[in-house]
Formats: structure tokens, sequence, C-alpha cells
């Protein structure tokens, strides 16, 4: 049976999701910082991180781990670097504040680059990492995450998602954005099927004893994520890798709480006994293109870089070959076109947080 969606504006869901934040305490600024981020998710088709997740923000605040008034400071910096404590702030409002003092550090020296301790789920991590396009400068960003992701050759759950975002500008041509998690598939993409009573691709999960499984729901029977590559003959030790490099950058290196011990991002989900840092971490990097090149120079050959790419011949079947971000860019004019489609159970949950707040959805 199909799933019934529901439409709604771009301007309707940022607006809606800033009340929200508002009613949770946050300021006028934050709240519209988060509702950015949070809804840019949804207009870029990333749908797994947007609005779907504002009712577990608003949990997370309800028990009290999302302090909607936080004091985010610098904790220790040199001229290109920066430790930040977010004061278990929403990561929403965390990651680009961080950001911009990645960006402020590389106006000054070439370079910036900012880690992050006592933070929350930030949303999609190609919004931060964006965040220095305007700037002629290439964003890195990434985080650390849930534990929901068996190492290659574990039963063990010990990483989360893990995402990687990397923005590079261009000319005349769109600028590069990749962005993608260390996973096979993110866990949202998982919660996604959920909703609709679908099964999971073989590779993208295993069961508690290691075995593939195409249940979407078998985290909730202490199953697992796997990483990129999805076994070891197709690569799954090379995203076990990455997953491991995103974690130590974020959180080995800021003081944050990692691997198993990464606070889980559903409400219910008790905190890790022990944990060795302080809440989510997330890692941030902002590079100056005339640090390294003339600008122009640089944007000029990206764009001759995007242009070869996207003109190289395709297989069989396939109209033409993409360019990371061309998904993203293309889905996005779309929607702030003709609108956001939301599955029906996400409508519902948005209608119920907004009557809990007074606010009409």
């Amino acid at each position: 049976m199909k799933t019934q969606e529901v439409m709604r504006s771009y301007a309707q869901l940022k607006d809606f999701s800033q009340a929200i934040f508002k009613s949770i305490g946050c300021n006028e600024a934050d709240a519209l910082l988060a509702a950015d981020a949070l809804v840019a998710a949804d207009l870029r088709g990333i749908d797994s991180h947007g609005v779907a997740r504002l009712s577990g923000y608003v949990r997370l605040w309800e028990r009290k781990r999302i302090n909607p008034t936080p004091d985010i400071r610098i904790i220790h910096e040199t001229p290109s670097t920066a430790v930040v404590d977010g004061d278990a702030g929403l990561g929403l409002v965390v990651a680009p504040k961080a950001m911009q003092i990645a960006i402020d550090k590389a106006k000054q020296v070439g370079t910036g680059w900012v880690s992050v301790q006592n933070s929350n789920h930030f949303g999609i991590a190609g919004y931060h990492a964006m965040l220095a396009l305007a700037q002629d400068m290439i964003g890195m960003a990434m985080t650390n995450a849930s534990a929901l992701v068996a190492p290659t050759f574990s039963t063990e759950r010990m990483l989360g998602t893990n995402p990687i975002a990397v923005a590079i500008p261009a000319g005349e041509q769109p600028a590069f954005v990749a962005d993608f998690a260390t996973t096979t598939a993110a866990n949202g993409k998982l919660e996604i099927l959920q909703r609709k009573n679908a099964e999971a691709p073989l590779g993208w999960v295993q069961n508690q004893d290691g075995e593939p499984s195409t249940d979407a729901n078998i985290l909730k029977q202490q199953g697992a994520l796997l990483p990129l590559g999805s076994d070891r003959e197709h690569g799954s030790h090379k995203g076990y890798a990455l997953g491991s490099i995103v974690d130590i950058f974020s959180a080995v290196l800021s003081g944050a709480s990692y691997g198993p011990w990464a606070p889980p991002f559903p409400a219910y989900v008790p905190m890790p006994e022990n944990m060795p840092g302080k809440g989510l971490g997330h890692f941030f990097g902002a590079m100056r293109i005339d640090a390294f090149r003339p600008a122009e120079d640089f944007k000029q050959h990206m764009d001759n870089w995007i242009q070869r790419f996207r003109n190289a011949k395709p297989v069989a079947g396939q109209a033409r070959v993409l360019v990371p971000g061309d998904p993203e860019r293309e889905i996005a004019a779309q929607r702030m076109e003709a609108g956001i489609p939301l599955v029906e159970s996400v409508a519902k949950d948005l209608t119920e947080l907004g009557q809990k707040f007074g606010i009409d959805f």
C-alpha cells in the first residue's frame, strides 16, 4: 500500500520548527539558526535528518539532555585551532557557531580547525561544511553519533554512522558538495523504511549474531548497521576505518564521548555508563583557497573538473554522470517551488508536537 504524503512549503516547515525551538527555550536567533539547519535537510532531500527528527530533539530537552540556552565557549585555542564546549546545546546551534570560528581563523591565518565537545545531534553535515563556500573557502564537517554500527567482524555496536561532508567552491559551476555517512546507509534511512513498513536492502544491517538481515527494525532487536561496503569482501573495513577516523577527530580529539559511549539520540535509551568524555563531538575545517593558489584560478579549474566529470560517458541505462551535490541541489530547487513531501506518520507526529505547544502545524 502506498504511503500517503502531506506537502508543506519550505517556509512553513522552517517557521514551525523555529516556533518549536522557541517553545523549548531557545532565543529568537538560536531558534532561527536551528530551524534553518534542520529544514535544510528536508529541502535537500535528506528527509531522515529534517523535521522527522524534531520531536526527537524535544524529547531530549524534556530529559534535560539538551540545554536551550547554552554558553558556547572556546576552552582551548591556537591561531588556527580551537576546542569548543557546546554546553549541551542543540547541535543545530553549536555546530554552525563552531564552524564560524573555523572560518574566522581561516580568514586570519589561512586555515581553521575546530573540534567540539559536549554537543548533540547536528543535523546534516553538509549544511555546516557549506557555510564556508561564500567565503571562497573549502569547508569540512564531521560528527560522531550513537553507537549503532558493528565494526568489521564484530557483533557489538561500537561506532555511529559518523558522516563526513566536504564543500568546495567553483566558479560558474555549482559547488562540489560531498555529504555521506560512513555506513552503507544512514540510520535515518532505516527509520524511513520503518515508517513505510518496508524491508531494508541486503547489506544495510545485520542481526545480533552478525548475520545479514533485511529487517528494518533489527536495531530494536540488538542488530547493527554495517560500515560502508557491507562486508569484508566489498570493503567494509574501509567504512570501518572512515567511521573510526571521524570518531577520533570528533570526540577523542575534543574530549567528547567516543565509540560505544557516544550519547544515544533516542531519549528513551539510557546513557552509557562510565562515559569518558562530554556529550557528542564534532570536527570542522575551513581552508581559504588563496592560502594555496589564487581563488579565481582554482575556481576556473574546478569548473573544468566538474564539467569533465559530468561529461564522462555514462554506462548503459544512465542518462548522465553526477557530480557530488547534483542530486541534492536539484531536489532543493524542485522542493523550494513545489513544496516538501512528508510521509503521513511524520505529518501526524508534527501535528501532535504542535498541539503540545499550542502551535498550528
